[in-house]
This record gives C-alpha cells, sequence and structure tokens, in this order.
C-alpha cells in the first residue's frame, strides 16, 4: 500500500507553457498515477504561450484576481475568470491565459496527467491571435 503524503507549495519549476508553478502534486513529487495539481501565481500582464493537453483535462479553480482565458482551434473564445470561478477544460482544446489586470492571479490547476509537463504541446502559429 502506498503512503498518504502531505505537501506545503515550495519549489518551482519553469513550465512549458511560459509560468513557474509551485511544485505539488505530480508523478515527481509524490508518485502519483492519474492527477496533477500544482498552484500557479500569474503576475499582472502575464501570459503563457499557448498550448494544449493532449488527452488529457485541465480543471481551475481561481483563487483570488481575475485573467481572461482564449481558447478554441483559433483561439476565438474568450473567458474572464474571476475569483471562486471553476473552470474546466477538455482535452487537446488549445488555451492561452492571460492576466491583463492590475493584480496577480492565483489558482489551483489540476489535470488527469500525473506529469507535470508531460502532455503540454505548444502551439507557437497561434501566439499573434491573441492582442497584449
Amino acid at each position: 500500500m502506498a503512503d498518504c503524503v502531505k505537501l506545503r507549495p515550495g519549489g518551482t519549476y519553469s513550465g512549458k507553457q511560459g509560468f513557474d508553478y509551485f511544485q505539488g502534486i505530480a508523478k515527481e513529487t509524490v508518485g502519483s498515477q492519474g492527477v496533477c495539481m500544482h498552484l500557479l501565481t500569474v503576475p499582472p500582464g502575464g501570459r503563457a504561450k499557448a498550448h494544449k493537453h493532449e488527452s488529457h483535462e485541465t480543471a481551475i479553480y481561481v483563487i483570488s484576481g481575475s485573467a481572461k482565458m482564449y481558447w478554441g482551434d483559433r483561439l476565438e473564445n474568450v473567458m474572464e475568470t474571476n475569483a471562486g470561478d471553476l473552470i474546466y477544460i477538455p482535452p487537446n482544446t488549445p488555451h492561452l491565459p492571460f492576466n491583463d489586470g492590475d493584480t496577480p492571479a492565483v489558482a489551483v490547476i489540476a489535470r488527469t496527467d500525473p506529469n507535470e509537463q508531460e502532455s503540454v504541446v505548444l502551439m507557437p502559429e497561434l501566439e499573434a491571435l491573441v492582442p497584449g
């Protein structure tokens, strides 16, 4: 039987998406087999690279602040997100979060991929489609 593990956000790692994430629950930290969960702070003006997560779902809970998320095949949709919102991103959905506000946006992010970065696919061809 595996042991239960408690973590506190401490160390960080740089994600392919262009943000620094606080290390959390992942195969790399606790040996998880089906889930990855991290804490992310997006500073004012912070913008991720356009990307998708192959074959994995993403769930986000916005703890504080606000941001926009562009999503869709051509990033043609925009979603305003605020503290208290829960966001679901289906597998293989291109998206790009952007904090155009004056305060940091803080969120808990969970994916059905236990690896921190394995399923991240960058989509640089979509970068110019989002203003900012």
